[in-house]
């Protein structure tokens, strides 16, 4: 087990070292600080899994787009792609480099029998970003985008998937032993879109990342998809996909292919409610995938007001089954 966002805002420890740092950025290109907020989780609760604190939208970065996180405002990206071109861009991978040598030193420091997660985001949801400039709640622009000048946002899609091939190849040559493509925004797309921006671009991924790193699991999460699961997990060929907190377990357990490992899928407001509510939901996932490989995980990130009290609770309760 581990837990999306472990590494982040519920932690007294995390909270400290950002307040030092001055900001997000600041603290995710900080080799020595961001490999001591990647382990802050492991060294408290010990975690099977860590998963690198780093940001999805470190490959628009080294695409060319500025990146900036304002207080209270999230992140954004100039120039945005829906008024500029992306040939305009001029690529920066060096940008990356501070990610893999975080990746080297949280290397350095994990127990040996702890696995090392890294992750990069998936071109729809990297892409919302980059058009929009920022995070949006329906990703208005994006599909608006994507429907009137296919060509020119399949150009965008295409530059996200050679970037992050290369990205996640530079992750495991650090360090890293499995990598997960989080697709936050995939539940926003019709099935002809999902088709064509989440299955074959997260299929082009993985083709192209095991090619460079044959053995690596790779973990497909895309939030939202739903109905659009067992043909995600066909077709992209992830070996495990995240099951966001929505999906009821007994129907992914019946419907995804056998065999197949799944994550998840607790919701975060259940961990935070804690006590019956929250042991009783860990047991229903437990047992619906008590007959398949099974990361057990949140359907999505941790909240920051989760308490630790209720961290411990799960994990006694889900190493104790």
């Amino acid at each position: 087990m581990w837990l999306m966002r472990q590494a982040g805002r519920y932690l007294p420890e995390y909270r400290a070292l950002r307040a030092e740092k001055g900001g997000f950025l600041a603290l995710a290109t900080d080799p020595v600080a961001a490999a001591e907020v990647t382990v802050q989780p492991i060294r408290r609760f010990g975690f099977d899994g860590a998963i690198l604190f780093s940001d999805i939208l470190m490959v628009p970065w080294a695409l060319g787009q500025d990146l900036s996180f304002g207080a209270g405002e999230g992140p954004r990206l100039t120039p945005a792609l829906v008024d500029h071109a992306l040939d305009a861009l001029q690529r920066v991978p060096e940008r990356l480099e501070p990610v893999y040598a975080t990746v080297a030193g949280v290397k350095a420091q994990l127990p040996p029998q702890t696995s090392f997660l890294g992750f990069a985001g998936s071109p729809w949801t990297v892409a919302t970003y980059m058009v929009a400039g920022q995070g949006s709640k329906d990703q208005g622009e994006t599909r608006r985008f994507a429907y009137a000048d296919g060509q020119g946002f399949g150009a965008i899609i295409d530059a996200i998937v050679k970037m992050t091939i290369d990205y996640l190849a530079g992750q495991v040559a650090n360090g890293v032993e499995a990598v997960q493509l989080f697709d936050s925004w995939a539940g926003s797309l019709s099935p002809a879109q999902f088709e064509r921006w989440v299955i074959a671009p997260n299929a082009a991924i993985v083709d192209g990342f095991r090619a460079r790193c044959p053995g690596v699991p790779v973990i497909g999460f895309p939030k939202g998809a739903g109905g659009k699961l067992p043909a995600y997990a066909r077709e992209t060929g992830v070996d495990a996909v995240g099951l966001d907190e929505t999906v009821d377990p007994v129907w992914a357990d019946t419907y995804l292919p056998k065999g197949l490992p799944v994550q998840g899928n607790l919701d975060p407001l259940a961990l935070i409610a804690g006590g019956e509510a929250l042991d009783g939901a860990v047991d229903r996932i437990l047992a619906a995938f008590a007959e398949r490989p099974h990361i057990f995980n949140l359907g999505h990130g941790i909240l920051p007001d989760t308490p630790i009290a209720h961290v411990e609770q799960l994990i006694a309760r889900v190493r104790s089954a």
